[in-house]
C-alpha cells in the first residue's frame, strides 16, 4: 500500500515559509515529495534561509495582508506548476512594540498584527482555498498557538528580557489565533462538502533561542519537558496535508507537549 504520509506530486503552499518554523516545514514537505510554493514578505531572507530555488521549491516574495501580492503569488505558481493542493497558514507578524504592556498597546499596531495573523491567512484561504473548492479537493492547515485556547501564564516571563523589554505574550497574539482557530471551523463546514478539508495546529513554546529563565519557567509546565522543536510542528503540519489524515477536518491538532492537559 502507498504510504498515506506522503505527499508525492502535490503542491503545498507555505505563507511565513522564511520563519523558524517555516523553514522546517519546507523541508519536511520536501522530504516527503512535495513541491512548496514558499511565500515570505522577506525575499532576500527566503534566498537566505531555504536557497536558491530548485525542483521543489519555488520563492513567491508577497505579503499576505495583500489580496493582489497573493493573487501575483498564486498566478507564479500555476504557470510553474499547476494549482495548490494544500495550503499551510504559517504568516505571524510582530510590530516594532510587540511586547508594550496590555495597557498602553497602540491600536495601529494591533490592527497590524491582525492584518497579517488572521485577516492575512483569510485571504490566502480566499485566494488559494476558493479554487481548492471549485475542484473538489484539498487541505488547509492554519499555524494557531495554544494561547488562542489558554490565557498565558504571565509567571513563566518572570526575569525574561527582550531588547530590554520584560517578554509577554502579547494579547494580540492570543487574539489572532483565536480567531484563526474560529475561521479554521467555519471553513471546515463551509468547504465540507467540496473536498476541502481544514484543520489547525496550535502549537506550545517553539524553541527558537529564547533565554535560559524562561525555558525554565515554561518547562516546569510541560509534562514532557522541553520546549517544541520546529520539526514537531512540521511533522503534524505533514500529517494534516497528508490523506494520512483524509476523514480529518474542523480538528486543532495541540502540540504543546502536555502542556495544556494539566
Amino acid at each position: 500500500m502507498a504510504d498515506p504520509f506522503r505527499l508525492d506530486g502535490r503542491t503545498v503552499v507555505l505563507t511565513g515559509a522564511a520563519g523558524v518554523i517555516g523553514t522546517q516545514v519546507v523541508l519536511a514537505f520536501v522530504e516527503a515529495g512535495a513541491r512548496v510554493c514558499a511565500i515570505d514578505r522577506n525575499a532576500a531572507l527566503l534566498k537566505q534561509k531555504l536557497g536558491p530555488e530548485h525542483a521543489s521549491l519555488l520563492h513567491c516574495p508577497a505579503d499576505v495582508s495583500s489580496q493582489e501580492a497573493l493573487l501575483k503569488a498564486r498566478k507564479k505558481l500555476e504557470a510553474k506548476w499547476g494549482p495548490a493542493d494544500a495550503l499551510i497558514n504559517n504568516a505571524v507578524a510582530r510590530s516594532a512594540n510587540y511586547f508594550e504592556p496590555f495597557e498602553t498597546a497602540d491600536l495601529q499596531e494591533w490592527n497590524e498584527v491582525m492584518a497579517v495573523n488572521l485577516a492575512g491567512a483569510m485571504l490566502a484561504c480566499q485566494v488559494f482555498g476558493g479554487a481548492m473548492a471549485e475542484r473538489g479537493r484539498g487541505s488547509i492547515v492554519n499555524a494557531l498557538s495554544v494561547y488562542g485556547m489558554v490565557g498565558p501564564d504571565q509567571r513563566i516571563y518572570e526575569g525574561s528580557q527582550h531588547l530590554g523589554k520584560q517578554v509577554t505574550s502579547p494579547a494580540v497574539y492570543g487574539a489572532s489565533k483565536a480567531g484563526l482557530w474560529g475561521l479554521t471551523r467555519y471553513l471546515a463546514t463551509y468547504w465540507g462538502k467540496q473536498g476541502v478539508r481544514v484543520n489547525a495546529v496550535s502549537m506550545g513554546a517553539v524553541s527558537s533561542g529564547q533565554s535560559d529563565e524562561f525555558t525554565a519557567n515554561y518547562v516546569r509546565q510541560v509534562p514532557l519537558g522541553r520546549l517544541a522543536d520546529a520539526a514537531d510542528v512540521a511533522a503534524a503540519m505533514r500529517y494534516l496535508a497528508s490523506d494520512a489524515s483524509r476523514y480529518v477536518t474542523g480538528h486543532n491538532l495541540v502540540v504543546d507537549g502536555g502542556r495544556t492537559a494539566w
